[in-house]
């Protein structure tokens, strides 16, 4: 360990941090399954001794949730009041945040996934690190190798953001603009913003022997390989600049304050504040560090804009999301014809949210909303309120835009991208007053 390195030690009172007590008890109750749980003297003996990672390796290697929804090859829970069904992924619904704390649970914090959510056993779980861009360590040679173990000891951070789909928005390309794209049809849910704890990605590659020619690092999940159309792409992966890597990265182990569930990346995951979501490798298995730039066809075939005003080979790569505003409120909601207060929520990849507009009319006039979380970072979102008395029965069209501080806001319409890519109009969001 280097000097100045402090282990990742939870200590009780410490909020996000878990105490043995409460790490015993979460994974006990959340993850350990019938007949394989640990006793409160198991788990602390492993704690002291084996290791936590070991303990925690133990208790979730066959969660509890394994065989709920075998159909979309995701294991925890997706009752309908939470979750609109997307295939392999689901999509939250906005109606489930009304209420909630700044952080999106566990429980409603949508899913994207290209296949099945992989069973990962922490004890054999390893990091490899390996490539041009490190150190000794030519490609041929063995892999510079991280534990969980290892990571649990190192010095941890906490930050906390937003992951977000790229395609989160999408099907407001037919709706509202009508214009084909293909993808799934994501309205706003595939969107939450969670307490992140890890490692940051820059110390495990000043470990690894990161040289000053590294240009790209390319992070592989541990998922099965992804077929498009018969052809075998391989495992989730995406480069990633190394100027970048060694800003603000996370190999993040918990979510919320407790370990990572599987479908959100167990053991370990990627953060990558305010980039699009498929920047934030789940399952992280093996990265790539690399003298020239990487390439695979998650920046190449995907995750660039094609279309009219695009050349054949698209745009260069996506890296930031752009801005976005939602109601809490369902889709077609009905609404008491009596004043009440809007509930909602905005953010941005490319700075902080300064403000937050709000129309009731359809877009024929906006006032400002009130915002509650003027102390956000600009990696979350700004949660805020609109007092509304509707002028009768009917329906109605509810609109909300935000702008952040570096100007950007929330166009009439979004450009048109044949992958429904960045959809950050202003989406109009219909009631009915009753």
């Amino acid at each position: 360990m280097r000097t100045g390195d402090t282990p990742h030690r939870p200590q009780p009172g410490h909020d996000g941090d878990l105490t043995d007590e409460a790490t015993y008890q979460r994974v006990r109750a959340a993850q350990a399954p019938a007949g394989h749980a640990l006793s409160r003297r198991g788990m602390l003996r492993l704690s002291a001794g084996a290791g936590l990672g070991a303990a925690l390796g133990a208790a979730v290697q066959r969660p509890a949730f394994a065989d709920t929804a075998p159909a979309t090859g995701i294991v925890k829970p997706l009752p309908p009041d939470l979750f609109i069904p997307q295939g392999t992924n689901a999509e939250m619904r906005w109606e489930a945040m009304r209420g909630q704390g700044y952080l999106t649970p566990v429980d409603r914090f949508f899913v994207r996934n290209h296949i099945a959510t992989p069973r990962i056993d922490a004890r054999t779980w390893r990091l490899k690190l390996w490539g041009t861009g490190l150190h000794g360590a030519p490609p041929e040679e063995r892999p510079v190798e991280f534990s969980y173990e290892d990571l649990l000891g190192m010095r941890a951070e906490t930050i906390t953001s937003f992951i977000e789909c790229t395609g989160n928005g999408r099907g407001f390309y037919a709706s509202q603009q009508g214009q084909q794209v293909s993808g799934t049809s994501w309205k706003l849910g595939a969107v939450g913003v969670a307490r992140w704890r890890g490692v940051p990605l820059s110390a495990v590659l000043e470990r690894a022997g990161l040289t000053p020619e590294a240009v790209d690092i390319l992070p592989r999940g541990l998922d099965a390989d992804f077929v498009d159309k018969g052809e075998n792409l391989g495992r989730v992966r995406r480069p990633l600049p190394v100027a970048k890597a060694l800003k603000d990265v996370l190999l993040a182990y918990e979510m919320n304050g407790a370990p990572l569930p599987p479908d959100h990346g167990f053991p370990v995951r990627l953060v990558v504040p305010s980039w699009v979501g498929v920047a934030n490798i789940k399952w992280v298995g093996d990265i790539q560090v690399a003298d020239e730039p990487l390439f695979s066809p998650w920046n190449t075939r995907y995750y660039r804009l094609f279309g009219p005003g695009y050349p054949p080979e698209g745009s260069a790569p996506l890296t930031r999301m752009n801005v976005k505003s939602a109601f809490e409120l369902p889709w077609d909601a009905p609404l008491p014809a009596r004043p009440q207060v809007l509930h909602g929520r905005s953010w941005s990849g490319t700075g902080r949210v300064k403000k937050v507009e709000v129309s009731v009319d359809g877009g024929g006039t906006w006032r400002h909303a009130r915002l509650r979380d003027r102390h956000a970072d600009g990696r979350g979102w700004v949660r805020w309120e609109f007092p509304w008395r509707p002028d009768g029965p009917g329906a109605h069209e509810l609109l909300a835009r935000a702008t952040d501080d570096t100007g950007a806001s929330q166009p009439s319409t979004a450009p048109y991208n044949t992958l429904g890519y960045l959809f950050g109009a202003v989406v109009r969001h219909p009631v009915t007053v009753s």
